[in-house]
């Protein structure tokens, strides 16, 4: 504990913890009142169709930006200071997302009645509003383009306040949407949301603009798209598949037992993403620069089991008290209509509490650049994801057995980690050495 709370005060809360602690409260009550607004003014039916656009446009995002994020951030801070090299990265990047959004703009807008079809019901025809996705998607992809380079600067305080400042504005006018168009506001709420916070980056970029005279066509070199490749496909599994797995299964939902019972589904993931959003973000700011620096077996099986001491108990704790007030929760993020949520709790809490458990060791991989295991593991846990949900769903012929399936899934999951782990994890010292 003792070495947490040291590592935390010395090296992360004087950089970026504050901030960044600030942001993800931002990001969790703006989540909490959109949830509170559609609940009152839309419904349990009206949360599936947002749950499904929002699951799209997610994957389409990440599609569009080529998943380069994080592989821009790393290379940026490694060539900052060349500035042939740092034009080149930036030129490669730029041109290739460039052309990439634009293929799925236009995908988008003229195939909108063909992604309607896809992600609603037939009798619902919400084209235009994917229409206005792929006019707005540009914008999206600066935003995550100046981001990233701001990332790799080093400038965490004005990327963290412009944030926070992007969001409130976001929610603001997600909930003024609401409140005027129902559900047709929430929609297009959720495809306008993320690009209205390049209206805030602009500041950013204002201060960097002496970097767009770097971007240059004849910059563009080929060995920084190979370089950005893992990156992309490891985008690929986590902010692609995954949410069309959760379009799968919430539609298979809708088809097989009803509108109602895919909205109570996606209020008990959302109230799932809200709590894990503080979890997950104290793992990012400390595992993952503590399993890079860490070089020998014995060091990395100290820190996972010193990290799973002095977070497991409160973890335990805090997961009883949130099932103990369900019923409180439930009320206060929706309303009554989603009562029938609180009996998704106790199994959907099990497989958060095993996918914590799994985040923990599986930050190994990125930390240590294991491409493959990655992939693999990812791809298991997709794969599983679906079929389990559709098994369990069919069984228990309700939704319970989508919360099954996330348990069952994860639990699968961390099973694989500990295969590869495992020698790490639970050798005898003597075999280590």
């Amino acid at each position: 504990m003792k070495e947490l709370i040291d590592y935390i005060n010395n090296k992360v809360l004087v950089k970026i913890a504050s901030l960044q602690i600030a942001s993800v409260l931002t990001r969790i009550v703006g989540g909490l009142l959109t949830s509170k607004a559609i609940a009152i003014f839309i419904g349990a039916e009206g949360l599936a169709l947002v749950g499904n656009l929002r699951n799209f446009v997610g994957s389409f995002q990440a599609i569009a930006t080529l998943g380069f994020y994080k592989g821009v951030v790393k290379y940026i801070s490694e060539v900052k200071e060349n500035a042939l090299e740092l034009s080149k990265l930036l030129s490669t990047v730029y041109y290739a997302a460039f052309v990439s959004t634009v293929v799925v703009c236009f995908f988008c807008y003229f195939k909108a009645e063909w992604i309607n079809d896809l992600i609603f019901p037939t009798y619902n025809d919400y084209a235009y509003v994917i229409r206005i996705f792929a006019i707005v998607l540009p914008f999206y992809a600066l935003n995550i383009f100046s981001f990233s380079i701001m990332n790799g600067f080093s400038k965490y305080k004005i990327l963290i306040i412009i944030n926070i400042i992007g969001q409130v504005l976001s929610v603001s006018i997600a909930l003024l949407l609401i409140y005027q168009n129902k559900i047709d506001g929430a929609l297009i709420s959720v495809v306008i949301a993320e690009s209205l916070i390049f209206l805030i980056t602009l500041v950013g970029i204002i201060n960097r603009r002496s970097l767009v005279s770097s971007i240059r066509v004849n910059n563009i070199n080929s060995d920084y798209l190979k370089k950005m490749a893992p990156y992309s496909v490891m985008a690929f599994f986590t902010a692609v598949l995954l949410p069309l797995v959760a379009i799968a299964i919430r539609s298979y939902i809708i088809d097989h037992i009803g509108y109602k019972d895919a909205g109570f589904w996606e209020g008990m993931t959302r109230i799932s993403k809200y709590y894990l959003m503080l979890v997950s973000s104290l793992i990012a700011l400390y595992l993952l620069p503590r399993f890079s620096e860490i070089n020998d077996v014995k060091a990395f099986k100290k820190e996972v089991f010193s990290f799973y001491k002095t977070i497991l108990p409160i973890l335990v704790i805090g997961l009883l008290l949130i099932y103990l007030m369900r019923k409180y929760i439930v009320l206060v993020v929706f309303s009554e209509e989603f009562s029938p949520v609180e009996d998704l709790f106790q199994w959907q809490l099990l497989g958060d509490f095993v996918k914590i458990l799994s985040i923990v060791i599986a930050y190994q991989f990125l930390a240590k650049k294991m491409f493959w295991h990655y992939i693999l593991t990812e791809a298991f846990l997709v794969i599983t994801l679906y079929t389990t949900s559709i098994y369990f769903i069919n069984l228990y012929d309700g939704i319970e057995g989508a919360v099954i399936a996330h348990f069952v899934s994860y639990t699968m999951y961390f099973g694989i980690l500990l295969l590869i782990f495992g020698s790490s994890l639970f050798g005898l010292e003597s075999e280590e050495k």
